[in-house]
């Protein structure tokens, strides 16, 4: 399965482009990465230096991985949107096409991406991924890392400043994009296009892109504005 992965949740994003059966011989792979939060993204010259590094033709895309987060909700609405674009387009190429089996898409946890990125680094032992929710709370799960993977131990929840202290005076790994602006003694990992390219191939994949939604633990609300002054 040739895989087009983005992960833009967090001020590190990044494409990746995975050929999984590249003619019976290693996966061919492709990744760009930006880190220059202060720019604007630039999500299709990330797309093109993946491509390009893999080898690989948009026209031979077969799925679509998107980082559904936590995390920054204008970056993962932007992943979204370019998944639901590629789909719609691909829609219109093999409208008449008999026998197309369309593209697929995956949506994918960007605190499992961070996870699973941190047990390829090396990482061993309980972690907890922590990523900003705003509001004085974090976005928290945790998981247990070896050598031979990983499993999740508690699913991804909001949790107080206090909660995570305690995880860390217990020993536990602090992991996370910016983990390092709250603890010391955390470790930054990145969410990883390539890691959520790989995730895919274990996954199933979501019937239409338009069904994908970001990950945002809290009931929306809305306040209305006040009138105006005259």
């Amino acid at each position: 399965m040739r895989i087009l992965a983005f992960e833009f949740s967090s001020a590190q994003r990044s494409v990746a482009a995975l050929d999984a059966d590249p003619g019976g011989v290693a996966p061919a792979w492709g990744e760009a990465v930006e880190t220059d939060s202060r720019q604007a993204m630039r999500p299709f010259g990330l797309i093109e230096a993946a491509l390009r590094e893999a080898g690989l033709e948009r026209e031979q895309i077969e799925a679509i991985a998107v980082g559904l987060g936590p995390g920054s909700y204008t970056g993962i609405r932007a992943a979204i949107a370019m998944a639901q674009g590629w789909q719609l387009a691909r829609d219109a190429e093999d409208r008449g096409s008999a026998g197309s089996p369309g593209l697929r898409v995956f949506g994918i946890s960007s605190a499992e991406c961070i996870a699973a990125t941190a047990q390829e680094a090396g990482v061993i032992g309980r972690v907890n991924v922590v990523v900003d929710a705003q509001r004085g709370e974090f976005y928290v799960a945790r998981y247990e890392l070896d050598a031979g993977g990983w499993r999740e131990l508690e699913p991804l929840r909001l949790a107080a400043p206090a909660e995570v202290r305690a995880r860390e005076a217990a020993g536990e790994w602090l992991i996370g994009p910016e983990i390092r602006r709250w603890f010391a003694s955390g470790r930054i990992i990145f969410p990883r296009a390539a890691t959520l390219a790989r995730l895919a191939l274990t996954r199933e994949p979501a019937r239409r892109a338009d069904a994908l939604e970001p990950i945002y633990l809290r009931p929306t609300s809305f306040v209305k504005a006040p009138p105006a002054r005259l």
